[in-house]
């Protein structure tokens, strides 16, 4: 069974990986071999904070936003709408 997040930021049980992780302090999610992740990873700093999504709308609806290093188009949309608002 797999740790997940629904879209209330509440832990669930699923038979089915995510396919996005995240940090919960931060509420950054990205993809599962997102560079930045796995060198924090490596580094044993991240791993407590991770938290992994069935999908990307989860995570957005979770309230979690794009990463800038491995989703950067995606992050440059969500950053243009804060300025907005």
């Amino acid at each position: 069974m797999y740790k997940l997040r629904d879209g209330n930021n509440k832990e669930y049980l699923s038979s089915t990986p995510g396919t996005f992780g995240g940090n919960k302090r931060l509420r950054i999610y990205g993809r599962l071999d997102c560079p930045s992740a796995l060198r924090w990873i490596a580094k044993g700093k991240y791993v407590v904070n991770r938290v992994f999504f069935i999908d990307e709308e989860t995570a957005i609806e979770a309230g979690y936003r794009p990463c800038a290093v491995c989703m950067p188009e995606k992050y440059k949309k969500w950053k243009s709408k804060q300025k907005t608002l």
